[in-house]
């Protein structure tokens, strides 16, 4: 990969390709809709985006209330996996939360999905127990975790 990635704020303007990668990595994806009413109306959500020459290939949201940030989504064009990115839209949210002055940030994630267990456990992340039945599309149970940031 000879392009270089850009990490930066999510805006309304780029929603359209961020839904291409959605439809691509989820088996429910979101609405556009949800992304229009997390960038505008969610007062605690924060978004950034990886592109390459100007084109969206990943996204991570965070919502950060009061000392606690929350991981909401995080996925990367499946033509780009493995190359780091997903780690550098973490490791971005992770130092946005820290700017916001959140003591702790948490996430789910699929029990199967290993590769973003790594990657999470890589950045700091422990397990903090399980979520039954969590995702919709197949009853999956999520792997809770936190990681300190203190």
């Amino acid at each position: 990969m000879g392009e270089e990635v850009r990490i930066r704020l999510m805006e309304i303007a780029d929603l359209n390709q961020v839904m291409e990668v959605e439809h691509a990595c989820f088996p429910t994806p979101w609405s556009k809709g949800a992304f229009v009413n997390e960038l505008t109306t969610n007062q605690f959500a924060n978004y950034l985006v990886a592109e390459i020459d100007g084109r969206v290939i990943g996204y991570c949201g965070v919502w950060i209330i009061i000392d606690e940030a929350h991981i909401t989504n995080i996925a990367v064009s499946p033509e780009y996996r493995r190359l780091g990115i997903g780690e550098r839209l973490l490791q971005g949210v992770i130092e946005m939360a820290k700017t916001f002055r959140a003591k702790k940030i948490t996430l789910e994630v699929r029990l199967s999905n290993e590769t973003a267990i790594r990657m999470y456990r890589k950045n700091g992340f422990q397990n903090g127990g399980i979520r039954k039945n969590y995702y919709t599309d197949n009853q999956e149970d999520a792997q809770i975790m936190w990681v300190m940031l203190e």
